[in-house]
This record gives C-alpha cells, structure tokens and sequence, in this order.
C-alpha cells in the first residue's frame, strides 16, 4: 500500500508558478505509475498529468499542456507538479494518485489518493 501526502499549494497571481510536491511512503513507489489530479466544488474530479513508473512517459491535460510539468524521484519517493503560467481557472484542490499495479502501462488505475492540496489562483 502507498500513502500519499501533497504540499506545496497557496495563493499566486495570475501568470506565477508553483511547485507542488508528492511524498509517499512504501517501498512499491518506485514501482507505480503516479498522477495529478484536480477538484473544485461541484464537479467532478478531473485529470491534470500522469507519469509512469520509471518516469520514462508522461501525459498531460489538454488545459495544462505546455504550463504544467510532472517528474519524479524515485530515490526520493516523491512526484512534483511543476505549474507554470498559472490561470484563475487553475484554482481547485490538487490531489496526488497512484496506480496500485507494479510496472503497469496505460490506461492507468488510480487507486491512492492523498489528502490534496490548495491552489489559488487570483487575477
């Protein structure tokens, strides 16, 4: 099992950055597939980017491509989210996810969840 703790979220104007990060515990982490999530109130989660194990592949929503980055450490059992040129409709809660499957490909299965982090962005 994994468990996932996110951090890095605040407040940051229209057009700044920030840099959330993943800590999980587990000694499977180097072995999950691991990817970003995003909730504001009254809809449904929705997909931001995911990585694969080895971080070799990643994938992005269309929204984010090109403004959000994710990598990992597996050495340090952590994912970032790096967010660039962020927008007012970025605001939401980010949540960090593993896929419970060793060494699994796509389509992925997220099956951990963190607690999730905030992020506001003001115009």
């Amino acid at each position: 099992q994994v468990q996932l703790a996110e951090s890095g979220g605040g407040l940051v104007q229209a057009g700044g950055s920030l840099r959330l990060s993943c800590a999980a515990s587990g000694r499977t982490f180097s072995m999950c597939a691991m990817g970003w999530f995003r909730q504001v109130p009254g809809k449904e989660r929705e997909f931001v980017a995911a990585i694969s194990w080895s971080g070799g592949s990643t994938d992005y929503a269309d929204s984010v491509k090109g403004r959000f980055t994710i990598s990992r450490d597996n050495a340090k059992n952590t994912v970032y989210l790096q967010m660039n040129g962020l927008k007012p409709e970025d605001t939401a809660v980010y949540y960090c996810s593993a896929d419970r499957r060793p060494y699994s490909t796509r389509p992925y299965e997220f099956d951990y969840w963190g607690q999730g982090t905030q992020v506001t962005v003001s115009s």
